[in-house]
């Protein structure tokens, strides 16, 4: 059976929750004992899983990058994610989708990703084409998220706007030349919150099939924000329009940067 690669602790903690029958191998950092990582070796032993020792050079060739926290799984892929279709019936309470139109930096998708997840989003819609998928990358970055969030990666991404609206979701696009802001729209119903790719925004097509579109005010010298930052700011405004603050389950853990801000794009 094929297998795929997961790094960093976040992720593989994730995947030992969720699925741990999953994971063929863990291989640690041999000369790593500090604290987190024996926790960690403790939790993933209590799984079930089989532990590698092994070195910096061979987890490095394994994640295909140096920044893999001495933590790299070989796990089999989990069965495909639901349809759209299928999310929207189960989801409870009015849809939140994140719609993102042609992001391609890994990083960003799996800060969107994280921040869809902290923030309860049914689901994140993107392109199959022009759109980076979900990779090991993608993996790390969301730290965990890329398990619990459906990324439905679509064929025409105006087709399913507009089966969304056929559901009664407004579609909503985030421009930075939007007339009216953010703050302005009620986002309180069914909502698509689309957000364009790095630099170039929103496809044309993509930008005619929305139903608004709003800005996020600027006030200092930058023109634009991460499309990731832009993500929690739009989807966190949902949250908030929606009474949902005191509803979320759990505090927003603060990271230093490094995780997944490379690249610009949104608003």
């Amino acid at each position: 059976m094929s297998s795929k690669i997961l790094f960093g602790f976040h992720a593989v903690t994730v995947r030992l929750k969720t699925a741990p029958d999953s994971i063929v191998e863990i291989h640690v950092d041999s000369t790593r004992r500090d604290v987190r990582m024996r926790q960690f070796v403790d939790r993933a032993k209590d799984a079930g899983a089989r532990i590698v020792d092994s070195d910096d050079e061979r987890l490095a060739r394994l994640a295909g990058t140096a920044r893999h926290q001495g933590v790299v799984a070989r796990v089999t892929p989990l069965a495909p994610r639901h349809s759209l279709d299928e999310v929207l019936d189960e989801a409870p309470g009015p849809a939140l989708v994140l719609v993102l139109d042609g992001v391609t930096d890994p990083h960003n998708l799996g800060a969107c990703l994280r921040v869809a997840d902290g923030a309860g989003a049914h689901a994140v819609v993107a392109p199959r084409d022009h759109a980076v998928g979900l990779n090991a990358t993608v993996a790390k970055v969301a730290s965990g998220a890329a398990e619990t969030v459906p990324y439905l990666m679509v064929t025409n991404l105006a087709r399913t706007l507009g089966e969304l609206k056929e559901r009664d979701i407004r579609i909503v696009g985030a421009s930075d030349d939007a007339t009216r802001t953010l703050y302005e729209a009620d986002l309180r119903g069914p909502v698509a919150l689309v957000l364009g790719a790095e630099g170039a925004g929103m496809r044309q097509l993509t930008r005619k099939t929305c139903d608004e579109l709003v800005r996020i005010p600027m006030a200092g010298a930058v023109e634009s924000l991460n499309v990731s930052v832009a993500a929690g700011v739009c989807l966190y405004e949902a949250r908030r329009q929606r009474g949902a603050g005191g509803q979320l389950g759990k505090s927003v853990e603060v990271k230093a940067a490094g995780e997944g801000q490379e690249g610009q794009g949104g608003p």
